[in-house]
Parts: structure tokens; sequence; C-alpha cells
């Protein structure tokens, strides 16, 4: 694991935490690599029901390192093209075979593929100063990492297009005005509210929760038979699962249910 990326897993919630506050987290080649890595033992591994993406320092994340990309300004465009599906591109495709929850925990600044990196978590809890702008604009490129794709998506199309076309900052306020993010939340108890969403959600049963988001994010290109007929099947998996016998057990008789996630 890079020192630019902390990765620790704790009673069912995962904690990615980009450590690169020098440079306000801006992407480096292992860090990526890294990142990825965790992604994908997130999405494995059964002891993940909730992941939090966070920053170190007084800022998210800048996105990519400018300052590094003057080293390939040479590269062809095919070699351009291929770096760039080869590395942050695998961060929202990885994403999209996740079926666990993703917050970020969004505690400054968050620019280009910064932002991109948040808009692509399933959640966002912003801290009263983070401050969100799709720069890309600003030094003469195209969204890289799903900003195009992503942020129509949560705050409609005029209001992507006018953040993608002027690299406008967007306050913390303005962000849940729009729909950008779920709560803004005084600095200091950023991670504190955050974890508690991820535990209210890492208590459900996980194979609801899992099947919960598949359908959800399915059924934004499904039509509705297509969608009912996925959700029953869905219905067939859980109402079969022994959490749910444990959920109906424990409503009997009073208790909290203990899942186990099958």
């Amino acid at each position: 694991m890079s020192e630019n990326l902390k990765f620790e897993i704790d009673n069912g919630i995962a904690t990615i935490t980009l450590n690169r506050p020098e440079k306000l987290n801006a992407f480096t080649p292992d860090m990526l690599e890294a990142w990825l890595a965790a992604y994908r033992e997130c999405r494995d591994s059964d002891a993940v029901n909730v992941v939090v993406l966070t920053g170190a320092g007084r800022g998210f994340c800048s996105g990519g390192d400018v300052a590094r990309m003057g080293e390939s300004a040479d590269a062809s465009p095919m070699d351009a093209k291929t770096r760039l599906a080869s590395s942050v591109q695998q961060l929202p495709l990885t994403l999209a075979e996740m079926d666990k929850p993703v917050l970020a925990a969004v505690n400054g600044v968050a620019t280009g593929a910064g932002m991109d990196v948040a808009l692509m978590c399933d959640m966002r809890i912003a801290a009263e100063s983070a401050r969100f702008a799709e720069t890309y604009v600003k030094i003469g490129i195209v969204p890289g990492a799903g900003g195009a794709y992503f942020l129509p998506r949560l705050v409609g199309y005029t209001k992507a297009l006018e953040m993608l076309l002027t690299g406008d900052f967007v306050d913390a306020q303005e962000a849940l005005r729009i729909g950008l993010v779920n709560q803004v939340v005084p600095d200091d108890q950023l991670m504190e509210k955050t974890y508690e969403l991820a535990r209210k959600i890492a208590a459900n049963a996980p194979l609801s929760v899992r099947l919960i988001k598949r359908a959800m994010v399915q059924g934004l290109t499904m039509d509705l038979r297509s969608h009912l007929d996925q959700i029953s099947s869905h219905m067939g998996v859980v109402r079969g699962s022994e959490d749910h016998k444990e959920a109906l057990a424990a409503f009997k008789e009073k208790r909290t249910p203990v899942f186990k996630g099958r």
C-alpha cells in the first residue's frame, strides 16, 4: 500500500484516506494503484459493508497533479488516452462493480478529478469549509474521470454545464441546495457524522443493502418491466436468506437482529 493512501477496515466499515496533504491529495501513480487495490478489496471482501472515502489535511482532493502533467504533455494522443483509461478511469469502473455503499466525507476543496471522485461515490457529506469546482476548463482539458457523466445526473443538465464550462467554485451550502451533497456539517463533526451514517447502513442486512443499491443503479437504465422483473429475483434471494429469518425472529422477540450477510 502506498504511503500516500491509508486503508483500514473496522466493524464492517472500510476507510480510505487520501494521504498527500501537502499537495491537497493530488493523485500520483502509486496512489492510484493503491486506491484501486483498496476499492477492489472492498468490492470482494465480506468484511466490508460500507466504504468511507476522505482526504487528509485541509483538502479532500485536488485531482491530478498539475505539476506532473507537463511531463506527459508530449505523449501521443493514443498514449494519453491509454494512460487515462488505465489509471484514474479505473476508479469509477471499479465502483460500478461494487454493490456496497460508498460515502465521501468531503473535508475541504474538491477540484477537477478530485471533485469527480466525490461525485462517483454514492453519497457525499460535506464539511462547512468544503468547496467544489470542475476546473478542467481552466487548464484547457476535459473532465477525464467522469465529471461530465456524474454531475448532470446529480444536479441536472443546465447547472452541470454551467459548472463545467465556467470552472467556478460552489460552496458547501450551495452544493446542498443543488443536490450535490447529502449533508453539510461543521468541520469538526465531519467524520463523526459520516461514520454515524455509515454505521446506520452497516447495521442493516448486508444482502438487502447490496441488492437495493444494485437495483437502483441498474434501474436508472432500465424500463419499468425489466426493473420489476429484476426486483422479483432479488426478493427471492433475500426472502430465502438467513438474515431475513433472523430479522423476523428478532421482531417477534423484540430484540436487535444479528445479521451475518447470508
